[in-house]
């Protein structure tokens, strides 16, 4: 797998991803390394989830977030000995999956994500806009 690093983006498309129509990722921020900081297991269990919507699909474990407006935005939850992990997509803009944010949960009362949490993923989402209206531009 190529990866090609742009800024706060990285890259990442596979030798045939053309071929299969796979959506090229782009992670936003430090969202590649907070995953890389996960458990070996919940790594696969995320980059395999993340598969299933680079080819148009997804995966059982993939929600959409609550608090973003239709199922652009997406959640992937992984749990890993007694912790949560999760993973922040979205499938808003054509032809690119962006990785917005993966952090382990630490609240220990209920499921909602925390204002904190939030407030990051709403940020890149508008990182992620913006790069994709540049791309738009380069590529049309």
């Amino acid at each position: 797998m190529k990866a090609a690093n742009y800024g706060i983006f990285t890259i990442m498309a596979g030798k045939d991803a053309l071929a299969r129509h796979e959506k090229p990722v782009r992670w936003v921020g430090s969202s590649r390394e907070d995953l890389r900081s996960f458990p070996d297991e919940v790594r696969r269990g995320v980059g395999y989830a993340l598969s299933f919507a680079q080819n148009g699909g997804k995966h059982p474990s993939a929600k959409p977030l609550k608090g973003f407006k239709g199922a652009g935005v997406l959640e992937i939850v992984e749990d890993h000995r007694g912790n949560t992990y999760r993973a922040v997509y979205t499938v808003r803009f054509a032809g690119i999956l962006y990785v917005l944010h993966a952090f382990m949960k630490k609240s220990k009362s209920g499921i909602k994500t925390s204002l904190h949490e939030m407030e990051l993923i709403k940020q890149r989402l508008k990182t992620a806009e913006d790069d994709y209206a540049c791309w738009l531009k380069e590529n049309s």
